[in-house]
């Protein structure tokens, strides 16, 4: 091939002007392959975009017979949910509403979370909504109350729950009280949030049933002693007392009843449903009811209860991790909201992807419209105004006998 130089001046110049086009071209192909192999980098993190959920639960202080297994069943929740990697972050708020508040807000602020489950009691929980509201965050909690979810407001619109409401376990001791002849009871509960909400559900039940109240007593989770206000109720002689605590703090006021020689029913609320609580009271529990969560007696429900199959599936993967018979009701409450999440994550993933406003906003609607998802405790089918979604084959009726569960059918 001729050198330009030796060529006709107009040939020369045709040529250098296709060596130019041809090394424009060269640096457009280099600039592609560079563009794509920079896309290829990001695609990668696109793909496997992290959900971050936060836990927030009372692992210690009074309340850490709750947060534990709840604590202990984040291991068995699953690490990947609709293509993307999940990553569970926990946190202790001590079994204190100002600790909550606070571990909340980190989960918000500096985790970036997509969604909390938590606290493992009433009065964190309440104290959690004003922050998961103004962080547009929504919150799963792990506590009883129906104050938490109801009604929902512009703040509640954020918050959903797994445990059964104190509503639904307050009309089950009335019903129960009632077809045992029982014509007044006394209320003992903790001096907080808890207490007051259980007694105003036990109260209106009662009345329901044309029974009386007739004493109603407060003791705080960490008191020594419950002795003055026992003396108090067994001065009004009730056919029934009903403690609302929750964890093994519930224990002293049956201990304190029996040692002073009461002989009547004894009812809990589901706050109780752990064998803490079992080895706490011991003897003195013996012939005490409480409704509870079907986990606790799943092996003993009738082969057609919504819950039996996968209440007796979580009770096998829970203890082949820590033990027979170690399972308890605040566990299962986090395997299902575990279960909501599972649900509602791969709905929310077709608007956004996980780390924004727009995920988490839609990850709030995907939890609002599960409708017929069965879990350990019941069927879910949530609602605008009900974001619990449970109905009442969510509670059992069980009896304490020699620190074990018995199922009763009526």
């Amino acid at each position: 091939m001729p050198q330009i130089e030796s060529l006709e001046p107009r040939t020369r110049r045709a040529r250098v002007s296709n060596l130019r086009l041809d090394q424009s071209r060269d640096r457009l192909a280099r600039r592609a392959v560079a563009l794509c192999a920079a896309l290829a980098g990001l695609l990668p993190g696109i793909a496997l975009a992290q959900v971050k959920i936060g836990l927030v639960l009372s692992l210690t202080g009074p309340a850490a017979s709750l947060g534990i297994p709840a604590r202990d069943t984040v291991a068995l929740l699953p690490r990947q949910i609709g293509g993307q990697s999940v990553e569970y972050i926990v946190l202790d708020d001590a079994s204190d509403t100002t600790q909550a508040v606070q571990d909340t807000k980190k989960l918000i602020s500096e985790n970036h979370v997509d969604a909390i489950i938590g606290s493992s009691i009433t009065p964190n929980s309440l104290a959690m909504i004003d922050v998961v509201a103004e962080g547009e965050t929504p919150m799963i909690s792990l506590a009883s109350s129906a104050k938490i979810i109801e009604p929902v407001d512009a703040k509640r619109h954020w918050v959903f729950k797994t445990p059964q409401t104190d509503a639904m376990m307050a009309s089950a001791i009335a019903e129960h009280a009632s077809l045992h002849g029982v014509k007044t009871i006394a209320f003992i509960g903790q001096a907080d949030a808890l207490g007051e909400t259980f007694y105003t559900e036990v109260a209106k039940f009662a009345q329901l049933h044309h029974i009386d109240m007739v004493a109603s007593e407060r003791f705080n989770r960490t008191d020594p002693s419950v002795t003055g206000q026992v003396l108090k109720i067994l001065a009004t002689h009730p056919d029934a007392v009903v403690v609302g605590a929750a964890g093994t703090p519930a224990a002293l006021p049956p201990k304190t009843l029996r040692e002073r020689g009461y002989k009547g029913l004894i009812y809990h609320n589901h706050g109780v449903g752990n064998n803490d609580f079992l080895r706490v009271c011991g003897a003195d529990c013996n012939g005490t009811f409480l409704p509870a969560s079907p986990v606790l007696v799943a092996a003993q429900l009738p082969a057609d209860h919504p819950a039996k199959r996968l209440a007796l599936d979580y009770i096998a993967r829970f203890e082949a991790v820590r033990g027979a018979g170690s399972v308890s009701a605040f566990g299962s409450y986090t395997w299902d909201a575990g279960m909501l999440l599972g649900h509602a994550v791969p709905v929310a993933l077709k608007t956004a992807a996980p780390g924004t406003p727009e995920f988490r906003r839609a990850l709030r609607d995907a939890l609002e419209s599960t409708r017929g998802l069965a879990d350990t405790n019941g069927v879910v089918n949530m609602s605008a105004t009900d974001h619990l979604g449970l109905d009442q084959r969510a509670r059992v009726m069980v009896e304490i006998r020699n620190a074990k569960w018995v199922y009763q059918p009526r």
